[in-house]
């Protein structure tokens, strides 16, 4: 069973001694690793397609097929993520230390997903798709940051009480 936690600070540690052990164990934190990263950057070029096409009325078709390997790499992360929660905290979603990320992660993937069933049906014309891939990009931005922080908090707390030969902290599941 995990050690409680507890911190000088009085704000309960990200990770508990034994999470933290598992977390740098698991080859799923350098998928979640490079998997982040890789997404954010598909996600600004293609903002950048979506509001040219937006301004300009082309290039549509790569827009559209940017926002679809962007979504493609959220599910990834999503799935991967979920193993990588589930070998870290015993649970595949929805861990008390990532709740919040993962309650927004969904408003992310029903946006996504919204977007690419508009695309594929036709139930929005072009600029509403477009409109709608840059609200699911704003909601995807959020999480983004609500990751980030999660990061910066737990290597705050891994430099207040080091784990013996841990590696870095480098968890950003979705």
């Amino acid at each position: 069973m995990d050690q409680p936690r507890t911190a000088p600070t009085g704000r309960t540690p990200l990770y508990s001694p034994a999470e933290r052990q598992r977390r740098d164990a698991s080859p799923w934190t350098l998928v979640q690793g490079v998997l982040a990263p890789v997404q954010f950057l598909a996600c600004g070029v293609s903002v950048v397609l979506v509001l040219r096409y937006l301004a300009t009325g082309e290039g549509l078709f790569a827009a559209s097929a940017s926002f679809v390997v962007k979504t493609a790499l959220l599910y990834l992360i999503m799935v991967t993520g979920s193993v990588w929660e589930k070998v870290v905290f015993g649970r595949w979603l929805f861990a008390p230390a990532f709740f919040w990320e993962d309650m927004v992660s969904m408003l992310v993937l029903a946006l996504h997903t919204a977007c690419l069933l508009a695309m594929a049906t036709g139930w929005l014309d072009a600029r509403a798709q477009m409109l709608l891939a840059l609200a699911a990009y704003a909601a995807y931005g959020v999480n983004a940051v609500q990751f980030l922080l999660k990061l910066r908090a737990a290597r705050r707390d891994e430099a207040r009480v080091p784990s013996q030969g841990a590696r870095s902290a480098m968890e950003v599941p979705a």
